[in-house]
């Protein structure tokens, strides 16, 4: 069978992957100022690992593979937290220093605005895709 929106499954694949990403920087965004989570530590920001990973073709017809994006994980990022005085602050130690997520705001934005860009840019092409299929079905109708 003839296959409309060719390379829709990468576009749909990128824009999943987009979603999660945004939805990472948005919890590092939330967390920023808790220093104490479940395991009684500050919040460690947390980043996307991305994996490009080609799909099986699919039946016994043979398919050209497509590549695409997948997350591969969640990871939580090394850098250490950050230390502030803050002696009146609970969660301060006994030189009134306490442990602040590693989390900067001004770099969480700037990912938020390329995952943002991102996943505008794969819902173009799924737009495009759309209406191209769309007058390509035109075509036959005339």
């Amino acid at each position: 069978m003839v296959q409309i929106l060719s390379g829709i499954q990468s576009t749909t694949a990128a824009l999943d992957a987009e979603r999660t990403r945004l939805d990472v920087i948005s919890e590092n965004i939330a967390n920023a100022h808790t220093t104490r989570g479940p395991d009684g530590k500050p919040y460690q920001r947390q980043v996307v690992v991305f994996e490009s990973a080609l799909q099986q073709a699919i039946g016994a017809e043979m398919q050209p593979q497509t590549p695409t994006l997948h997350v591969s994980r969640i990871e939580k990022d090394s850098r250490p937290p950050i230390m502030a005085y803050e002696p009146g602050h609970p969660d301060a130690d006994a030189n009134g220093m306490v442990a602040l997520p590693n989390i900067n705001i001004h770099e969480e934005m700037a990912d938020m605005i390329a995952a943002s860009r991102a996943f505008e840019a794969n819902l173009a092409v799924v737009k495009n895709a759309r209406s191209m299929a769309l007058q390509t079905l035109a075509i036959g109708k005339h």
